[in-house]
This record gives structure tokens, C-alpha cells and sequence, in this order.
């Protein structure tokens, strides 16, 4: 443990950093009754308008939007 002001942090060995993938990452504290459980923050869709946004639009397919919905079956 570490004293950083009224409070107190912990030093993680970088093997274990690794190894739970919490490299770069924010983190979250849960209590539990058997002590702290420190994981890795993920937010799995942060990044999806980003994604979404480099992909474009795709040009619509007027043929088909226009298409007598009779003469497709």
C-alpha cells in the first residue's frame, strides 16, 4: 500500500497487468465481503459510431426499394 493524501493505492506488478488485460484501461472497484475486486472498465460499443461513420453510406438500391412487392415471390 501506498499513502496518497487521506487515502491509500496499490501497486499492481506489471505481470499481472498484462495478464488481466488492464493495460490502458480505466478501472472499476467493486467491495465484496471477501475484499476488492478491481477489473477493467470495458465499454464494448464505445467506439461503434466511430466505426459505423468510416464506413460510409452505401448507395441505395432504388430498383429493389421500388419493386412491385407481387413480382417477388
Amino acid at each position: 500500500m501506498v499513502k496518497i493524501g487521506n487515502s491509500q493505492g496499490i501497486r499492481i506488478p506489471k505481470a499481472f497487468i498484462e495478464k488481466a488485460k488492464l493495460e490502458d484501461c480505466e478501472l472499476d472497484l467493486t467491495l465484496m465481503e471477501q475484499g476488492l475486486l478491481i477489473s477493467a472498465n470495458l465499454k464494448p460499443r464505445a467506439d461503434w459510431k466511430a466505426q459505423v461513420e468510416t464506413l460510409g453510406v452505401e448507395p441505395l438500391d432504388s430498383d429493389l426499394l421500388n419493386a412491385d412487392l407481387n413480382s417477388l415471390s
